[in-house]
């Protein structure tokens, strides 16, 4: 456990008896962010799977009087460039009556002294919505950076898109995207 010094708030590694707080904060995160309705049937054995596996992760809480105000969650991404490990930030929420005291800065600073003592973890990583300006300046003010990559995602369980049309494989590229090397 660690608190920022001048600060009621204590951070620590979630245990089993931070689940429910867990749960009830994805699904504010997801109604608050996206607008989208989580089933707890679905959310509290997601939650629960990453106390039983470690290899999807961890949460970290924030504590004030002993009660969790805040979570992030860590998953990990292996870069084979670099021989190491990026930990990915996710999942992250305050309550609202505890923003803007620090509460993320106690939960980023954590993970960041975590992960330069296991020695094998190369940097954090997170994406946050290109509207989001606030949490922008926010994770600017703890030197992260945009990096140059957009994020893409297919999502299995989303409605197929309407109106989207098909990708054409012969279309000629700019001769910039010719030496790609995702293809």
């Amino acid at each position: 456990m660690t608190s920022i010094p001048g600060s009621d708030i204590q951070v620590r590694r979630a245990s089993l008896l931070h689940v429910d707080a867990i749960i009830d904060f994805n699904v504010a995160l997801a109604e608050e962010t996206e607008g989208k309705f989580l089933d707890i049937e679905v959310v509290r054995p997601g939650v629960e799977e990453v106390f039983n596996r470690n290899d999807l992760g961890f949460y970290l809480v924030a504590e004030h009087t002993d009660r969790p105000v805040g979570q992030l969650l860590i998953t990990y991404e292996w870069s084979d460039w670099r021989n190491s490990l990026f930990w990915w930030i996710q999942s992250v929420y305050v309550k609202l009556d505890y923003r803007r005291q620090g509460v993320y800065k106690a939960l980023h600073f954590y993970a960041a002294e975590v992960a330069r003592r296991e020695g094998n973890v190369r940097g954090l990583r997170l994406y946050v919505d290109k509207g989001n300006t606030v949490a922008q300046r926010v994770y600017a003010g703890l030197r992260m950076r945009p990096t140059h990559y957009d994020m893409y995602e297919i999502d299995f369980d989303a409605p197929p898109e309407r109106n989207v049309p098909a990708a054409e494989p012969d279309i000629e590229r700019p001769e910039e995207e010719q030496n790609d090397p995702v293809e």
